[in-house]
C-alpha cells in the first residue's frame, strides 16, 4: 500500500506522521522542536522539517506528503526569493494598533462602519494576530523591508515551496483553508483582494500589482513534486492547509461538528456549509481545508494557563488536575481571568489576566488549581458562545490538544462550556489531517479517505452557568 507524509509546522516544533494511505494506520513518526519567540526566520522551519524528516527514516518510501502549518505567519520574499526578515507569527501582538489602523481606514474614519466592510469582503475583521496587520506594521515600522515586497507567503507556503525546490515565485501555492486567515482573500469568490492588500502596503492597487501571492489550489489539487536534488522527485505535494483546517480535517469533522482545541492557543472551529461574516470580529469566518467554511474564535491563551499554574504550584500536570478536582466548583469564589498574553478573543492584546476573590479562605493550592482550570474553560466557553451566536448550534465537542490529556479539563468541560464532549485518542491531528490530505491528492478521489481515529470517550456534565467568570473578565476589559 502506498504511504502518505503529513508535516504539522506549529508555533512549537514540527512533527511528521507516515500512514498507510488507503487505511490510515500509523507507521512511524518524529517530532522536533522550533525556536521560542514571537518573530523566527522561516529557516528554522526549514531545518527543523528536515530533520524530522532524517529522524523518520526518509520519504524514500513516500508517495505524498502536505504540510500543514501556523497560520498568519508574515513571511516576505524579495525579487530572488529570499526572505526579508524574521517571519512576525500568530502570537505577535504588535501589529495590535496596525489592526485599528486597517478597520477605520476601510470604513473612513468609522470603526462600526469598518468592521461591516471587513467582515463582508473577506469574512474576517483585522486582529494583531491576521497577516494583513502585520504586514500594515511593517510598511509603517520598517518601510526599507515593505519596500523590498516582492511576494507574501505563509509558513506552510514557503515549507511547500522548499520541499519542491522551486526558485522561482511563480511557484509559490497555498490552499484556501490559509489564505483566508491572511485577511486579503475572498474564500467565497476564492479570489484575492488586492486592494486590502494594497491598503495594508500603504499604496495604490496598480503598484501591489507586481506582488507574488502563493496560487490558491483546490484541497485535493497537486502542488507539484519533491525536489529531485533531495530524490524527493516520485513525491507528489499536496496544497497543504491551515493547522486549524488540518486538525479538522484529521477529526474528520463533517459539516455540523465543532472541535475545540487547547494547545498554545486555545480554538474553537465548527465546519459548516456557508461563510459567516461576524462585524464585531470575535469570530473569523476561515475556510476549511475540504471546501467547505471554518467559522472560528481563537484564544491567544490556551494550555499555558496550566502550564502556569503547575509552575506556580511546583507540581506536575497530573497533580494539578487532582488539585483542581479535590476543590468545590467555583473554587471558594477565586476566579482567574487568564489573559496572561493578552488576548484575541475578546479582542484585548494588551490586557493582562487577573486572579480575584482573594480571601484568606479561598486562597488554597486547590483553589488556585481549579481557578485555572475552570479560567481556560471560562475563556473557551466565550469562543464557543461567540459561535453560537452567529446561529451555529454547538452541542457536542471534539477536545483535543494537550490541555485535553488533563482529567480536570475533561470533566469540567461539559458544564463550562455547555456541550458533551468527546475526546478522541491523543493523536497529532493537525499533521494526520496533512496524511489524510496526502493521501486524498494522491487518490485522485472526489472526496478525502475515511480513516478510523480509535477509540472516543465521551464526557457529559451538568452545565453550569459562567456568570460569575463573564462578570471577572467584564470588569477586566473595562479597565483597559
Amino acid at each position: 500500500m502506498p504511504l502518505v507524509a503529513g508535516v504539522d509546522s506549529s508555533t512549537q516544533s514540527c512533527k511528521i506522521v507516515i500512514r498507510d494511505a488507503e487505511t490510515g494506520r500509523l507507521v512511524r513518526s518524529a517530532s522536533t522542536p522550533h525556536p521560542d519567540g514571537t518573530e523566527v526566520d522561516p529557516a528554522h522551519w526549514w531545518t527543523a522539517l528536515r530533520q524530522v524528516i532524517d529522524e523518520v527514516g526518509g520519504l524514500d518510501d513516500v508517495a505524498a506528503v502536505s504540510v500543514g502549518g501556523q497560520q498568519h505567519g508574515m513571511v516576505c520574499l524579495d525579487a530572488d526569493g529570499q526572505v526579508i526578515r524574521p517571519a512576525l507569527l500568530w502570537n505577535d501582538t504588535r501589529s495590535a494598533h496596525s489592526a485599528e489602523d486597517l478597520i477605520t481606514d476601510l470604513g473612513g474614519g468609522d470603526r462600526e462602519t469598518g468592521s461591516r466592510a471587513w467582515a463582508e469582503a473577506v469574512g474576517v475583521v483585522p486582529v494583531a494576530s491576521f497577516t494583513i496587520s502585520k504586514l500594515r506594521w511593517l510598511a509603517d515600522h520598517e518601510p526599507e523591508h515593505a519596500a523590498r515586497v516582492a511576494a507574501v507567503c505563509l509558513p506552510h507556503d514557503w515549507l511547500t515551496w522548499q520541499l519542491s525546490g522551486a526558485t522561482s515565485l511563480a511557484t509559490l501555492t497555498s490552499d484556501r483553508s490559509d489564505a483566508s486567515g491572511t485577511g486579503w482573500f475572498d474564500p467565497v469568490t476564492n479570489g484575492y483582494r488586492r486592494d486590502l492588500l494594497a491598503l495594508a502596503l500603504r499604496r495604490t492597487e496598480a503598484e501591489v500589482l507586481g506582488i507574488t501571492l502563493p496560487q490558491v489550489l483546490a484541497p485535493n489539487e497537486t502542488a507539484g513534486h519533491g525536489d529531485p536534488l533531495h530524490g524527493w522527485d516520485h513525491i507528489v505535494l499536496g496544497p497543504g492547509c491551515g493547522d486549524n483546517a488540518g486538525a479538522a480535517l484529521g477529526l474528520g469533522l463533517r459539516p455540523g461538528q465543532t472541535q475545540v482545541s487547547l494547545g498554545t492557543s486555545g480554538v474553537v472551529a465548527a465546519v459548516a456549509e456557508q461563510q459567516v461574516n461576524d462585524p464585531t470580529g470575535l469570530v473569523a469566518g476561515f475556510a476549511d481545508a475540504t471546501g467547505a467554511f471554518l467559522p472560528l474564535a481563537c484564544t491567544l491563551n490556551g494550555s499555558r494557563v496550566l502550564d502556569a499554574a503547575r509552575r506556580i504550584l511546583d507540581v506536575d500536570h497530573e497533580e494539578l488536575s487532582q488539585l483542581a478536582l479535590a476543590a468545590e466548583p467555583g473554587a471558594g469564589g477565586l476566579t482567574l481571568v487568564p489573559y496572561l498574553e493578552g488576548e484575541r478573543t475578546p479582542n484585548l492584546p494588551e490586557a493582562t489576566g487577573v486572579l480575584s476573590g482573594l480571601t484568606l479562605a479561598s486562597m488554597t493550592r486547590e483553589n488556585l488549581a481549579r481557578a485555572a482550570v475552570e479560567g481556560l474553560l471560562g475563556l473557551m466557553r466565550g469562543a464557543v458562545d461567540a459561535v453560537r451566536e452567529l446561529g451555529v448550534t454547538v452541542d457536542r465537542v471534539s477536545l483535543v490538544g494537550g490541555a485535553a490529556r488533563s482529567r480536570a479539563v475533561r470533566e469540567l468541560a461539559p458544564g463550562i462550556l455547555g456541550a458533551v464532549v468527546e475526546v478522541p485518542e491523543p493523536g497529532e491531528y493537525v499533521a494526520d489531517g496533512a496524511a489524510r490530505q496526502a493521501a486524498w491528492v494522491l487518490s485522485g478521489a472526489s472526496e478525502p479517505p475515511l480513516w478510523s481515529l480509535g477509540a472516543v470517550t465521551t464526557y457529559e456534565g451538568a452545565a453550569r452557568s459562567p456568570e460569575v467568570y463573564r462578570a471577572a473578565a467584564a470588569r477586566v476589559a473595562a479597565s483597559l
